[in-house]
């Protein structure tokens, strides 16, 4: 198949299956979610930094519980934590289903056995996520945030430095590993061996270079895309927080600004399902279509 020829069987893959678009949007849900908060945090931190006060991680926490009632901050403190836990596992945890469901769409079988394919791949799935942790520009970003309050001195501007630089190895080692999860999934190899086989693959086939470079546009793209609506959710919802908080309660102010935010995020997340099965059907397919071919460290038979 040609690099087209994968796009547009990944799209039609990805339009066609909806138990696939199901997984995407449970894992994009949380996915956005806990970078939301995480973004959030960060915008805070922010505005205390530039108004000369270094804020707390637990700032927001301590205020609810000296200005709503105590059921109130529990609440929201044991819901926090519960959807903390979740979003850190969900996305390796349907990476494994989406792969799986994808493959099965290719080969045109049955489209059944996402929950065992998702329980049987996740910690596999979950240790490749975490060896390119560092790639995710929200962690990038957190980390960053602390050098930025706690280090003194200017030795914090080369820390920084040293961030950046392994978010830009992580991408690029997390772009050579693109095939790795596939290889999991599919070949029910090892993590370091699924690793190896993308790195090889990659390597040996650089006549697809254009196709991997346009894979890398449309995944831009979505970064963009999703960057923009993470960082207007909490806008939207602190102010209507802001805009209520003259004329009602703090608990319904409160209340009405975290629903409107679950409910952009839930909207946000459904087009993001289509984006996220989107990439790992067109990897999956590539690596189909990229294992077809001669190991070009074989000579002769």
């Amino acid at each position: 198949m040609t690099p087209r020829e994968i796009i547009a069987e990944a799209w039609a893959i990805t339009v066609r299956e909806h138990v696939l678009r199901r997984w995407g949007f449970f894992s994009s849900f949380f996915e956005t979610l806990l970078t939301a908060k995480l973004v959030s945090y960060q915008v805070y931190f922010l505005w205390e930094w530039m108004h000369g006060t270094l804020g707390g991680f637990f700032d927001v926490e301590i205020m609810i519980y000296n200005t709503l009632p105590h059921w109130f901050f529990w609440t929201f403190v044991l819901t926090f934590v519960f959807l903390f836990i979740i979003e850190l596992f969900i996305p390796s945890f349907a990476k494994g289903a989406i792969i799986g469901l994808t493959a099965k769409a290719y080969q045109k079988e049955e489209m059944k056995g996402g929950l065992v394919l998702a329980v049987y791949n996740f910690f596999p799935m979950f240790a490749v996520h975490e060896l390119f942790v560092l790639g995710s520009i929200a962690t990038t970003i957190t980390i960053c945030s602390l050098v930025l309050r706690y280090v003194e001195g200017d030795v914090k501007y080369y820390m920084i430095g040293i961030v950046v630089f392994f978010w830009i190895l992580s991408n690029i080692l997390e772009f050579l590993a693109s095939f790795a999860q596939p290889a999991i999934v599919i070949k029910r190899v090892s993590i370091f061996e699924g690793i190896g086989q993308s790195f090889k693959l990659i390597l040996s086939f650089l006549g697809h270079v254009m196709f991997l470079w346009l894979l890398l546009f449309v995944i831009s793209i979505r970064i963009a895309f999703n960057a923009a609506i993470v960082l207007l959710i909490p806008g939207i919802a602190v102010g209507i927080g802001l805009a209520l908080a003259n004329v009602l309660s703090p608990v319904v102010t409160y209340s009405i600004a975290i629903g409107v935010g679950v409910l952009l995020i839930l909207i946000a997340s459904y087009f993001f399902a289509y984006l996220h099965v989107f990439r790992d059907a067109v990897w999956t397919i590539t690596y189909f279509e990229l294992k077809k071919h001669k190991d070009l460290l074989v000579i002769g038979e």
